[in-house]
This record gives C-alpha cells, structure tokens and sequence, in this order.
C-alpha cells in the first residue's frame, strides 16, 4: 500500500507518520507539505519525517497527477489551520481548505486512489444548543476555518462510490504534545500559561464548552479510516472522533491543568459575557464505527506530558502568545521576512 499524507509537516502529522508506520511497517509512506512549519521540529530526535519513503515539499495548490502516480490511499490534513488564520486569510482559507480539498479528491479519484481520508472540524457545530451535537444535527459554523470544513464535506460526498471511500472525521479540539507543538490550542495555552507565569487566565465566564482529542487518538482515527475496520462502513462516511469524557467547559480545563500542576493560579473572568462557540459533541457513531479505534489518552496524562516537554523548550517564556509557535505569528513572521505573499504562498526571495 502506498499513502500520501499532505500537511504532513504540522503539528498531527508527526503523530499520524507515526502511527501509519507502526500499523502498516510494508507501506510506502509519501508526505507532501510547503515546509511553513518544517522548522519548528524540538528536541534532539530524528525529524518525525523520518519514517517516510519519500517527503515533497509543495504547495497543495500545485499537487498534481504526478504526485498520485500509484497511491492507494490520501490523507488530507493541509489546511489553513485554525479561526485566527482563516479570518486573516478568509480567501485563502476557501480556496486552500475548500475548493483546492475538493479538487485534489476529484483528481484522486481520477489518478486511481481509493481511500480519501478528509480531516474536518467538529468547529462546524459553532454554537450548539443544549445537548450533544450528533452527526445529524444542525451545523452552525461561526468562522471561516469551520465553513470550508463544512463546505468541503459537501463537495466530497458525489465522489464516493465503492471504488472510491471518502471518511470526513470530524476532529474535536486537538490538544496533546507533538514534536511540532502548537501554543494557539487551549490545553496546551494554559499549561504553557501555567508553567512561565504561574498562572492560568481564562478570559471567558468560562462556561463554553468544548469537545477536545489528543492527537495520538487523532492518528487512531486515521488509522482506523486505512485500516480493513473501515471496509464494513459506507463509501462516505461523517463521523465524529472523541470520546464524550472528553467534552469540557473551559474552565474545567484549567481547573484541571491546576490540579495536575500544583500551585496554579486559575483567574476565570466570571462577569465575561458568554463566548457563542460552544457545543458538546455526541461520539456514539464514532464508537459503533471504530470501537478497536477509540481514544486511549487521559486528560492528566495529556497534561503531564505537555508540562514535561515544555520544561525542557529553552525559549518558552510568559511571552509566548507572541511566539511563532501561534500559527498566525509565524505566517506574519514569514511575510514580513519576504518569503511569503499574502496569498500564503512561498515568494521568489526564498531561492534567491
């Protein structure tokens, strides 16, 4: 079998190659990513991508049937990653996320892949009412990052035929340690928040809820959608991927990085009017779905584990809001440097 993973380079990535490598040791495994945040690999491990056959470096706006000659099966996890980028970038995150998510399936299907592994967003329930938002109730996407995950669900469902499986996971909040760690996700915000200053400021009542996954259980999932599990369930499949002990109100997060730290400050601004992006999620299909696949992380162990590694970054700081380990400020920071247009694509400056 051969497995194209794109957006390899990020911060799941490391975790699926991983993964994907441990389960099928005879594949071949392919990556194809622009590099933004190649760099941002810590410690002194091997790259993650080491584990591949063959990684391209490229923009997915440019992937092409040369890049599909003899793969079996896609994983698609390149995107404008998060709410602060897509409503930076609210075009490009269409066209990135969407229209480019669409096409590149469409030219699977056509270059003979089988397996189309969509990573979606359960970001596409926005403001839940009361109750677990299951796969068929109303979406209610409240940014840019959460329409094109939507849009591009719709756009992949005519593809799927019995030559053809689409899976569109549905992520919660993806949180946990990764060799390319992200500060911009709110476990791992207050746990870095915890560690430089000593405290934990949530800006909200505090009330929101919100549904979150380790990204080790995310490559589970992926595995799940590879792996012969997947071949009882339709040729499109939605599903939700967590667990509902998984679903928390924000301040049950910090209130728990607290408990597992010791002697943290948790300061939750109670007179805060309510954040409209919230919504628990309802993970009963995705348990009928994979049930060898379910998550096996812990949320005190996820927090220990993101306290130990961030013990040893030299350069995390009560600053690091402004790092460019938040997604958007290493965009900026490739911009202003010139090797980067506001298209998101890689300028001429960078092989001069």
């Amino acid at each position: 079998m051969r497995v194209l993973i794109t957006g390899n380079l990020g911060y799941v990535g490391p975790s699926v190659m991983a993964q994907l490598r441990e389960s099928f040791p005879e594949a071949e495994l392919v990556g194809f990513d622009a590099g933004f945040f190649a760099s941002q690999s810590d410690g002194l491990a091997p790259a993650p991508e080491i584990v591949l056959d063959r990684q391209f470096y490229g923009d997915v706006r440019d992937l092409g049937p040369e890049h599909l000659d003899g793969i079996d099966a896609l994983v698609h996890l390149a995107a404008v990653s998060n709410d602060p980028m897509g409503d930076r970038f609210a075009e490009v995150t269409e066209d990135v996320n969407q229209l480019q998510s669409i096409r590149i399936a469409q030219l699977a299907k056509q270059s003979g892949v089988g397996a189309f592994v969509f990573a979606s967003s359960a970001s596409v329930y926005g403001a839940g009412a009361d109750g677990a938002r299951s796969e068929t109730s109303e979406v209610a996407p409240q940014t840019a990052y959460a329409r094109s995950k939507i849009g591009t669900e719709e756009g992949l469902a005519p593809l799927a035929d019995d030559s053809f499986t689409v899976t569109c996971l549905r992520f919660s909040t993806a949180c946990g340690w990764s060799p390319r760690v992200r500060l911009d996700l709110v476990l791992n915000d207050f746990v870095a928040s915890a560690l430089t200053a000593g405290c934990i400021t949530v800006l909200s009542d505090g009330s929101p809820w919100r549904p979150l996954i380790h990204v080790r259980d995310m490559a589970r999932a992926i595995d799940w959608a590879l792996s012969p599990d997947r071949n009882t369930a339709p040729s499109y499949v939605v599903t939700n991927v967590g667990c509902e002990e998984w679903n928390f109100q924000i301040r049950d997060l910090a209130n728990a990085v607290g408990a597992v730290l010791g002697d943290v400050e948790v300061s939750i601004n109670t007179d805060a009017p309510a954040d409209k992006r919230s919504y628990r999620v309802d993970f009963t299909k995705w348990r009928e779905l994979a049930p060898n696949h379910q998550p096996t992380q812990t949320l005190d162990s996820a927090i220990a584990e993101l306290a130990a590694n961030f013990r040893t970054l030299p350069d995390l700081d009560e600053n690091f809001r402004q790092s460019t380990r938040i997604r958007l400020h290493r965009l900026n920071e490739l911009k202003d440097a010139g090797l980067m247009g506001d298209d998101l694509r890689w300028t001429q400056e960078l092989y001069a």
